[in-house]
């Protein structure tokens, strides 16, 4: 059969090793035309398997410790069990390891999007194109002679986020989707935190994507399965290969609002109704976990599930916590495993305390039923977080582009958790006709030290983050809720100089059990958060760690003009003033 098919396509070749059947760029047919190229790895034993696929941008044949060092030594540094059971051989980032599954009974097909790797065409990353394209490849992965029918999706970011967008289109052969860290609304997820435009599609392109390009060929790496070149059989020239893909950033600065540009690519919810699990990370703050857990619990789906945790953004998922927990619920939506998961509580918890330290707790609800939803209000005389409002009118002012002004709660008395979204109500004015809010929640142990965590891509990120432009504050009542307020972005609303504005921040969830003794602090702050302590090797050789946001900042000039954003701001609270933080308390067991 072998044979056959290398004389039917000048690529596609199956062979035997490892204990797996790999087919290599077999071809999967678009309606356009264009051959899309996938290497599927499945049993040697002839048969009808269910199938895992992936879909994404980074080129199937790129192994996970030449393209991600820095990542892979972390990986094995926090998850030695990695190294253990598998070669490691075809490891590839943000997908699975297919000698984790395949001698499981499962095949695993490893699909290159559009115009990336070993697929040809214009590279337009998270497009409706790729869409429409991930449609076909799930219908083509469930019809071949060695496919149960049955197919699932798994991976992160990339990788998670084309999970939700295609199963709103609701491929007959998707059987379940499992979108681990996966932002679900480019515009509010990833591009404009709260209307402000973020920096990291303009980081992350160059260094993630453009070098796989199809066509960069002989000048990329190599997969050392196969000995080919990573990016394709055919090498093109720069100028061929930029008129190849799409100049989306300034296409998504020409789209300030949250307009048909944006729509295009937004995940109907109405319409996922497929079995989910949603994996979300605690410390993502700057791009997926928003995606997760709105994808938890607006899905129109009767059978989904959240899990949440902490760490880097690729550890928990290689995990045997991780690999456990996917290959459950795939064997019971998959492969019809009377297993238990069926009877699985709805949500599952790392819940958070300082030292790196994680507590797993399963929960039937998110938010969680039994939240105790806290106002702590802002003084600004006293530079305080109380749940008693303060008794007089105050206001603290701050450069509008400066690190801010942080209010204090009091030493706790008790053990405090907080888990679930936020949101604060503050009233400010400007000296200028905008200004932009970075939020940011901080926890302080007794001895006034930061609690920072490993975040998904950042060594020392605080507790929660929010974002807005003061003239992106209008609301949308219909999709509000008091814990999450919902702007539509739809229109710009320019500040008077001088005149108070009310305007709600939405705050990304979050988890953190502080002992007694430590403070909860909430700035308000006219930049990215910046951590002041000591940065680890890994933050300071760490491609994308920063100072606490990681590749997640919003210093463009283009979007944030000085002469607009770098005035003063003042922070009013009182009673003429209510500015608050609503806190989700967990009361205890």
């Amino acid at each position: 059969m072998s044979e056959l098919l290398e004389r039917a396509d000048p690529y596609e070749r199956t062979e035997d090793r490892d204990g797996m059947r790999i087919t290599w760029h077999a071809p999967i047919p678009m309606d356009d035309g264009v051959v899309l190229r996938a290497d599927v790895f499945r049993p040697i034993a002839e048969g009808r398997y269910p199938v895992i696929l992936t879909y994404g941008v980074y080129g199937k044949g790129l192994a996970f410790q030449e393209g991600y060092p820095a990542q892979w030594q972390k990986l094995l540094q926090d998850h030695p069990e990695v190294a253990v059971g598998s070669s490691n051989r075809y490891m590839n980032w943000e997908t699975p390891d297919p000698e984790r599954w395949v001698p499981h009974g499962y095949a695993v097909v490893r699909v290159d999007s559009r115009g990336a790797g070993w697929s040809p065409g214009v590279l337009e990353v998270n497009s409706p194109r790729e869409i429409q394209d991930l449609y076909a490849c799930i219908e083509w992965a469930g019809t071949q002679p060695w496919s149960s029918g049955r197919v699932g999706m798994l991976g992160i970011s990339y990788y998670a986020s084309n999970q939700w967008r295609v199963a709103a289109l609701q491929p007959p052969h998707l059987a379940a989707i499992i979108p681990w860290e996966g932002r679900a609304d480019d515009y509010r997820d990833a591009l404009y935190h709260g209307g402000i435009y973020c920096e990291f599609r303009a980081k992350w392109f160059p260094i993630q994507v453009r070098n796989v390009q199809y066509g960069v060929g002989e000048r990329g790496r190599r997969n050392p399965n196969t000995g080919e070149p990573v990016a394709g059989p055919v090498t093109l020239s720069e100028e061929e290969l930029a008129q190849n893909r799409v100049d989306q950033i300034q296409e998504i600065k020409r789209h300030p609002l949250d307009d048909e540009y944006h729509r295009a690519s937004r995940v109907d919810w109405s319409r996922v109704t497929v079995p989910l699990l949603s994996a979300a990370n605690w410390g993502g703050q700057g791009l997926h976990p928003r995606g997760n857990f709105e994808g938890f619990t607006e899905a129109a789906s009767s059978r989904k599930w959240l899990e949440v945790h902490g760490g880097t953004h690729w550890g928990p998922f290689y995990s045997a916590y991780g690999l456990d927990l996917q290959r459950r619920f795939f064997d019971h939506f998959l492969k019809g495993a009377d297993n238990g998961w069926d009877r699985q509580p709805r949500v599952l918890l790392n819940v958070r305390h300082p030292g790196e330290r994680f507590v797993l707790r399963a929960e039937n609800e998110w938010p969680l039923a039994r939240t105790r939803w806290t106002r702590l209000h802002l003084d600004a005389r006293a530079m305080s977080l109380a749940e008693a409002p303060p008794d007089a009118d105050a206001a603290v002012e701050y450069e509008a582009l400066g690190d801010g002004v942080t209010f204090w709660m009091p030493p706790l008395r008790e053990e405090t958790e907080i888990t679930g979204p936020l949101a604060a109500r503050l009233f400010v004015s400007s000296s200028t006709a905008d200004a932009d809010l970075f939020l940011v929640v901080r926890a302080f142990d007794p001895n006034g030290k930061e609690v920072t965590f490993q975040g998904a891509l950042d060594p020392n990120t605080p507790i929660a983050n929010g974002w807005l432009r003061a003239s992106h504050r209008k609301l949308d009542p219909a999709r509000s809720l008091p814990y999450r307020p919902y702007h539509p972005h739809d229109e710009v609303q320019p500040l008077t100089p001088g005149e108070v504005y009310e305007v709600e921040v939405e705050i990304i969830p979050t988890c953190i059990v502080l002992p007694p003794g430590y403070r909860l602090a909430l700035s308000v702050r006219g930049k990215d958060y910046e951590y002041e302590g000591p940065v680890d090797e890994f933050g300071r050789s760490f491609v994308y760690a920063g100072r606490g946001v990681g590749p997640f900042t919003h210093n463009d000039p283009e979007t944030r003009p000085p002469e607009v954003y770098g005035g003063r701001v003042t922070v009013h609270t009182g009673p003429s003033h209510p500015s608050h933080l609503l806190v989700p308390i967990i009361p205890p067991a």
